[in-house]
């Protein structure tokens, strides 16, 4: 996993470190690296004690669970908006419990398990900022275990198409049956099906590993209420941004 330090911006690509203002993000950024994540690299497993946090600036990382059989089944998908690794949660606690495997493969801000708990009873300003990330996102985890025992495959893949779609910012990209079956606890069989009922009501193309979003509105009406309701809790965890030059 290639890296490369960078002092020479001023302004975050993640959109949690971007609300900081320039001094308290200045402060931080000397404990960040960017890393290059290939796609279904697992960087973190149940058990293991995690030393790593990790930015999203780019794509996005998935949160699943491992179930006895082998079965993976995702309960959050993480992008710019987020943060992926550990918890609010003072040190000596322990870390994530659930698998944290790459998605689509971009790079992300690094920062190490240590340095966030330093910076977290430091700076005031990033302490309210993971705290507030945190609340919301547990209420996305919960909002999200209702989903995966209510709601079909269909209405859940499209929920999950409209994730992914705001996270590449792109209205093309690359995934595999094979994969969104294994994040929605499904089988491949039932994935194709679903995946060509929603091509066939011109919602999505789907070809040769490619999704193209088609009907944004449409695939919002096929998806269920999870999908607004995650996406406002997300949202409501960001205090505007500030104006700043440029982007690291």
């Amino acid at each position: 996993m290639p890296s490369v330090r960078s002092r020479t911006a001023a302004r975050s690509l993640n959109l949690l470190l971007n609300a900081l203002s320039p001094k308290e993000y200045d402060d931080i950024r000397p404990l960040l690296d960017i890393v290059t994540l290939d796609a279904r690299r697992v960087l973190h497993n149940p058990g293991e004690p995690a030393k790593y946090v990790y930015f999203p600036r780019a794509g996005f990382l998935s949160i699943a669970i491992v179930l006895e059989n082998g079965a993976m089944v995702e309960v959050a998908t993480i992008g710019r908006e987020g943060m992926a690794g550990v918890t609010a949660k003072g040190p000596g606690r322990g870390g994530m419990t659930d698998t944290l495997v790459v998605v689509q493969g971009s790079n992300a801000y690094r920062m190490r398990v240590a340095d966030f708990h330093s910076e977290m009873g430091r700076c005031g300003a990033f302490m309210e900022l993971i705290n507030n990330y945190s609340e919301a996102f547990l209420g996305v985890l919960m909002q999200s275990t209702g989903c995966n025992a209510a709601h079909s495959v269909e209405q859940r893949l499209a929920k999950w198409l409209l994730m992914a779609h705001d996270r590449m910012e792109a209205e093309e990209f690359s995934i595999t049956q094979e994969f969104v079956a294994m994040m929605l606890g499904a089988t491949r069989q039932t994935v194709t099906g679903v995946a060509g009922s929603l091509q066939k009501a011109g919602l999505i193309r789907y070809h040769r590993g490619r999704v193209r979003i088609l009907d944004r509105a449409g695939l919002e009406e096929a998806s269920c209420e999870c999908y607004r309701v995650s996406t406002n809790l997300l949202r409501s965890a960001i205090p505007r941004t500030r104006s700043r030059p440029r982007a690291k």
